[in-house]
């Protein structure tokens, strides 16, 4: 019967879908620190002093604090004044993860001055046992808080079920 419940709950939302164009949610107790220091590994990286722009390529990870973002490509921008990081582009594979959540997109830019990330493409995030996906996601990394938007289905798992 849980089976059937399952099903019929997801038809639904299959249906009702293009009827939701927006939905908020709350990534739990994140808070990003954009002070903290951000390791990146990758199999290569080619920088230009010029632009002020670094790419990572092959199997990046980027960790700063309890964040970790990891894509096939990643480019970093720097302030050319200060010489700071100020944002994070990634496309090809992206996964976000924290302790408790974790989000998949085709691209997502890391603003790091704002405290603010973007996903797009495909977006899905899951928290728990239950599921959101939209075609973008944006994250306030201050407070936790997030929008999602564009075909957005939702499936909310309550309890053991």
């Amino acid at each position: 019967m849980t089976f059937f419940k399952t099903a019929l709950f997801c038809a639904i939302l299959m249906i009702a879908g293009p009827a939701f164009s927006q939905t908020s949610i709350n990534l739990g107790a994140i808070n990003a620190d954009s002070t903290a220091p951000l390791e990146i590994t990758s199999e290569t990286l080619n920088v230009d002093q010029e632009t002020g722009i670094a790419v990572f390529e092959g199997d990046v990870v980027a960790g700063q604090g309890d964040l970790r973002l990891t894509a096939n490509y990643v480019e970093v921008f720097y302030d050319s004044a200060t010489s700071e990081i100020i944002r994070l582009f990634a496309r090809d594979d992206v996964t976000l993860a924290t302790p408790t959540d974790a989000a998949e997109a085709d691209t997502a830019e890391y603003d790091l001055e704002a405290g603010t990330l973007l996903m797009s493409g495909d977006v899905l995030l899951t928290q728990g046992n239950s599921a959101i996906s939209s075609d973008s996601m944006r994250v306030n990394l201050t407070d936790g808080s997030a929008q999602m938007e564009g075909r957005v289905r939702t499936i909310l798992n309550q309890g053991g079920n």
